[in-house]
Order: C-alpha cells, then sequence, then structure tokens
C-alpha cells in the first residue's frame, strides 16, 4: 500500500524547508536565506502516531516572475499538489497576508484536495492574533514556529487525522535504491524522467539546475523502485557558492544509501578526471554500478564504434574492471528499457550469499592452481573462508600469518571468487585474517 503523500507549498521563504528538515530529521532540503533555493520536490518518510506517510518540500510559488527557473518551479509545486492527499499551505506569520499568498490560494483551490493553512515563524505562544488570515478562505490558521518546533505536533495531529489505518501498515522493504549520478549537464534528470514515464525533475540545458537530492518511488513489473536524482557533482574548484558545496555532499549522501549507481556519462565529451573521481567514490562506497553512456545519439558511428568506446572505457575505469555499461539516449529513449534489467541483474550479484562449503571448495581449487606465496621460508597456509556481510559481497579468508599474503596472490583469489559465482557489476572485498584473530 502506498503512503499518504503530503505536500508543503507556499511563496518563497516562509520557512517550507526549515519544517520539512525538522520533521523528517534530516537535512535534506537546503536551507538558505535566499528565496527560491528549492527548485524540485524533496521527498522524506515521515511516521507520527503510528501513521507512516511520505512529505514533499517544494519550491517556493512566485507567479510574478516569469523566468524559465520559475516556471519549472511552478510546474513541480502543482505536479506535488496534483498527487497528493493533503496539502500544507505555509504563509509567513510575521509579514502577515501579501498577494502572493492569495495567488497560491487560487492555485490550491483547482486542486480539490484537502488543505491545512500553516502560519509559520509564530514567536509567542498561545498564538498572536491570526485574524488577518482567515481573509484567505482556506480555513482554520494552525500557528507553528518550525525553527523552534512549536506547534508542530498539533500540525501532525491535523495531517494524520486525514489518512485511513493503512497509513500504519508495515512497508515492504523489498526496494532498490538508485542514485544517479555523474558531472553536471550529462542528461541525469532526463534519465530519471524517462525512466519515469513523466517529467519528475526540473530538465534544462543549464548546468547545475538540479541542487537537491530528489527521491522518486516507482515500480515495474511488481519490483518496487526508489530512483535518487542527484546534483551535479563538480570539482571542487569549481563550486562556486555555498548551496552547490552542500548539493554536492547530498550527492555523496545519495550514492552511500544507494543499493545500485547509475554513473552518467557524456558520450559527446572524453571521459574527464572528474567522471572518474566520481566512479572512485562509488567503487570505494561499495556500490554496483552501471556506467550509463549518455547522448549516443550525437556520435557518429561505425561498426567499431561501441568497442572503441568500451575498451577505451575499461582502461580509464581499471581499478573497478567489474561494471556494467550501455550506451542510450534519454532524450530519444534508445536502449533506456534495458536499464532496470541491468540494474536488477547487478543489484542481485551485490546481494549474493555463497554457502560456506562452496565458498571452501573454490578457495581450495584457486590454492592447488596456484600455490600460496612463501617468505623467509615460511609458506602461507589458507585454512578457511566465510562470506559475513552482502553489498558488497564480503569474504574473510583466515590463515597461518596475514603477514605472508602478497597483495598479488590475494587479488588472484578475488578473481577466482569473481569468476566462480559471477560476480559482474559489483565490487567484492577480501579480508584476510591470521587464525588468531577473531571475525568481526
Amino acid at each position: 500500500m502506498a503512503r499518504p503523500l503530503v505536500a508543503v507549498v507556499g511563496k518563497p521563504n516562509v520557512g517550507k524547508s526549515t519544517f520539512f528538515n525538522k520533521v523528517s530529521g534530516d537535512k535534506k532540503s537546503i536551507v538558505f536565506d535566499t528565496p527560491g533555493v528549492t527548485r524540485d520536490r524533496i521527498y522524506a518518510d515521515v511516521e507520527w502516531c503510528g501513521y507512516k506517510f511520505t512529505m514533499v518540500d517544494t519550491g517556493g510559488i512566485s507567479l510574478g516572475e516569469n523566468d524559465v527557473i520559475s516556471r519549472h518551479i511552478r510546474k513541480q509545486a502543482q505536479l506535488a499538489m496534483e498527487i497528493s492527499d493533503v496539502i500544507l499551505f505555509f504563509v509567513d506569520g510575521k509579514t502577515g497576508v501579501t498577494l502572493e499568498d492569495y495567488d497560491v490560494v487560487d492555485l490550491l483551490r483547482r486542486t480539490n484536495k484537502t488543505v491545512l493553512l500553516v502560519v509559520n515563524k509564530i514567536d509567542n505562544f498561545p498564538a498572536e492574533d491570526l485574524s488577518d488570515f482567515y481573509s484567505l478562505g482556506i480555513g482554520e490558521p494552525i500557528p507553528i514556529s518550525s525553527e523552534h518546533m512549536k506547534g508542530v505536533g498539533d500540525l501532525l495531529d491535523e495531517v494524520v487525522k486525514n489518512f485511513d489505518e493503512t497509513a500504519k501498515e508495515e512497508d515492504d522493504d523489498d526496494v532498490i535504491k538508485i542514485a544517479v549520478v555523474g558531472k553536471p549537464n550529462a542528461g541525469k534528470s532526463s534519465l530519471v524522467n524517462k525512466l519515469l514515464g513523466f517529467e519528475r525533475t526540473i530538465v534544462s540545458n543549464i548546468a547545475g539546475t538540479t541542487r537537491d537530492a530528489i527521491d522518486t518511488p516507482f515500480e515495474v513489473d511488481g519490483q518496487k523502485y526508489l530512483i535518487i536524482d542527484t546534483a551535479g557533482i563538480r570539482r571542487k574548484r569549481s563550486v562556486e557558492d555555498n548551496v552547490e558545496y552542500y548539493s554536492v555532499l547530498r550527492s555523496l549522501a545519495s550514492i552511500r544509501r544507494a543499493d545500485v549507481c547509475l554513473i552518467v556519462l557524456d558520450a559527446a565529451e572524453e571521459l574527464s578526471e572528474q567522471d572518474v573521481k566520481i566512479a572512485g567514490y562509488v567503487h570505494e562506497q561499495g556500490k554496483p554500478s552501471i556506467v550509463v553512456v549518455n547522448k549516443w545519439d550525437l556520435i557518429e558511428k561505425d561498426t567499431f564504434t561501441v568497442e572503441k568506446y568500451n575498451k577505451k572505457l575499461k582502461c580509464d575505469l581499471a581499478f573497478m574492471d567489474y561494471f556494467k555499461s550501455l550506451t542510450i539516449s534519454a532524450k530519444t529513449g534508445q536502449r533506456v528499457n534495458k536499464l532496470l534489467d541491468m540494474v536488477n541483474y547487478v543489484y542481485q550479484k551485490s546481494t549474493l550469499r555463497v554457502t560456506t562449503g562452496v565458498l571452501n571448495d573454490v578457495i581450495t581449487d584457486a590454492t592447488l592452481t596456484v600455490e600460496p606465496p612463501a617468505k623467509k621460508g615460511r609458506r602461507l597456509k589458507i585454512l578457511y573462508a566465510t562470506q559475513p556481510t552482502v553489498q558488497p559481497p564480503t569474504f574473510v579468508i583466515f590463515v597461518n600469518n596475514a603477514e605472508l599474503m602478497h597483495f598479488s596472490y590475494k587479488r588472484y583469489l578475488e578473481n577466482c571468487l569473481r569468476r566462480a559465482f559471477g560476480f559482474d557489476g559489483t565490487p567484492i572485498k577480501v579480508i584476510i585474517r591470521s587464525k588468531d584473530e577473531k571475525e568481526a
């Protein structure tokens, strides 16, 4: 059962993101005094009094502005309102009612959804005179101070009154989380939109349009997914302001919580140092990965184009030669339909657990084929192996003395495990321990 959706809307700088961050318990929305910082819809799962729901933060609605970004923000906010079950309409308790508030009310009336009028930035409780806010015609004003968490519990009580008991049911944890990462303007948002089948994130040719990491749940053929569209990751010296700096940190955090990473490259550009660094970070975090070569429709091709490109890719990303790759065009949809099958495949490989008996048979065969190394008259002896964890598959090999293990032989054992169990698309970890060390 899908969780109820609660949208937080209002004009810019009324404290929507501050409220969102306080309630979600995590700084998912970027909060600055600069109006219009939140551009896309940002999601977070929330639980209150046993009810589980999803809250979505939106960019500030400013109908007076007509630039391309402002139009996109309005469109995203309207989409959030259309798919939501409850709408929290935020107004500023310090500045009072403004013409912009009435503009937002006009949009709200067209939704036919339950709307709660939230008067934020109220410093004194019991609340000050709120009579002016009745003129908006939305209903009873609910005073809060999101900064100081005053009145927030009462507001959430009103929110959950609109849910039925199914909102208390346990979630299905069988969800594959996919992070879409890469440099700015590589086509990440276009790819997300194509996968989802509707315009989910702001897409423009202005590099750096997506500033936040955005979660969107969806389902295909009974499999549930959560796709995370992240801000483009620039080099440190290219990060011009604090907002973009925090966006990069958010993108790196998204990689850490993902199950599978799609590393999006621009086929029209040479693989850059920054592309390699992003891939390296995914590798360091032990995430299965698919290198998605986007804008393939712009490349002049012959019979050997794909082969040449993949050969160079393998060379540049030699430290993670297990990766899977796919050439696509997010714009035309070329081969995008193959991505989820590949996601499912590498996810299954990253969660594969090998029985101890079979694992030790493979290790034994490997040692019989290539004898373990010796050092100063002492030969390495492999005693047994276990697999304590998955994601990534992690193997602990116990030996008589870990100091006798040469890095090349360890690499040989890793390759034997990879070939035996088909760990395509996912890194694996091999830990060497002496027999007297306790297993972690």
